[in-house]
C-alpha cells in the first residue's frame, strides 16, 4: 500500500465513523454551485480542514464542506468545493476526494463545474452535459507510483462520461422542461483566462466549453470504476472576434443564478439512478 492510499483510508475511516449509512452517490459542486446541494437532508457534515489529510479550498465560491445525507431517498455525499491545479495542488491532491469516495465504496459520481461556452449557439446560463473531454493541463493524476487496489494502470477513457447517464440526463431535462446542451469540455491549467487566439484554437479542435477543473477528478473516477456524469454551467460564451473581459464576480453571479435549475436536474438524476 502506498502512502497516498493510506491517507485516503484514514480520511474515509474518519468519515465512516460518523455515518449510519454509506453514501451511494457522490456529487462534486463547482464554482458558485454549492447551493445545488440545498435539498439534502443532512445526516453528517464535515469541514474539509477537519478531515485527515484533506486539502482545503482556497477559491471564492468553494465553501470547503462535505455533506452526507438523504436526497430524494438516496444517501449522497456532497463535496461543496473542489481543488484546482492552479492553486498549487498536485493532481494527486486534486483527486484526493475521489480516492476517499473510492475507499467508501461509492460507484456513481455527479461532477459539476462552471465553464466558458465556445459554441455560438450556447447562451450564458445554459447547462451542458459533458460528452467527452480534452485534457490540455499537461497533468494526469495517475502519473507516479501505481496503486493496484485503485484500478487499472492504463484505464480506457473511451466512455469516461457514461453513455447511459448522458441519455438519462437528457430524458430528465426533457421531462422537466430544462433545455440542455451537450458537448466536449476542454480542461486548461489556468488561472489566466483564454486569449482570443486560444479560443479559436479550442473551437478548431472540437471543444464546446472550457474550464480549469473536472479533468483530473474524472480520470481518477474512471480508474476507480465509477459511472460518471458531468454537468457544466456556462457562465459566459466566448466570441474571439469580439472579446469581452470576464470577472470572477460575473462568473459567480451566473453560476448562482443557474444553481436552482442545476439543483432540480441533480435531484431528479439522483432519484433515477
Amino acid at each position: 500500500m502506498n502512502a497516498l492510499r493510506a491517507k485516503a483510508i484514514a480520511a474515509a475511516g474518519h468519515i465512516r465513523s460518523r455515518l449510519l449509512r454509506i453514501p451511494e452517490i457522490a456529487i462534486l459542486t463547482g464554482t458558485g454551485l454549492g447551493e445545488c446541494a440545498d435539498g439534502v437532508l443532512i445526516h453528517a457534515q464535515f469541514d474539509y480542514r477537519d478531515i485527515p489529510h484533506f486539502p482545503v479550498s482556497t477559491v471564492e465560491g468553494h465553501p470547503g464542506q462535505l455533506l452526507i445525507g438523504d436526497l430524494n431517498g438516496r444517501e449522497v455525499a456532497v463535496f461543496k468545493g473542489r481543488f484546482h491545479l492552479y492553486e498549487g495542488y498536485s493532481p494527486q491532491e486534486v483527486t484526493f476526494p475521489i480516492r476517499v469516495m473510492q475507499e467508501l465504496g461509492i460507484k456513481r459520481f455527479i461532477v459539476s463545474n462552471a465553464a466558458g461556452g465556445l459554441n455560438s449557439r450556447f447562451s450564458s446560463g445554459d447547462i451542458m452535459i459533458i460528452q467527452d473531454h480534452i485534457n490540455l493541463t499537461g497533468r494526469n493524476p495517475l502519473v507516479g507510483p501505481h496503486e493496484p487496489e485503485w484500478g487499472n494502470r492504463f484505464p480506457d477513457m473511451a466512455h469516461a462520461y457514461h453513455p447511459d447517464l448522458i441519455k438519462l440526463a437528457l430524458t430528465i431535462g426533457n421531462q422537466l422542461n430544462i433545455p440542455l446542451q451537450t458537448g466536449v469540455y476542454a480542461g486548461l491549467l489556468g488561472p489566466s483566462l483564454e486569449t482570443p487566439a486560444e479560443i479559436r484554437f479550442l473551437q478548431t479542435i472540437g471543444a464546446s466549453a472550457v474550464g480549469f477543473s473536472t479533468i483530473m477528478e474524472v480520470i481518477a473516477a474512471v480508474q476507480a470504476g465509477m459511472k460518471v456524469i458531468g454537468l457544466s454551467t456556462l457562465t459566459n460564451v466566448h466570441d474571439p472576434e469580439n472579446p469581452v473581459p470576464a470577472t470572477l464576480e460575473e462568473i459567480l453571479f451566473v453560476a448562482q443564478r443557474t444553481s436552482p435549475t442545476l439543483q432540480l436536474l441533480i435531484e431528479a438524476l439522483v432519484k433515477a439512478l
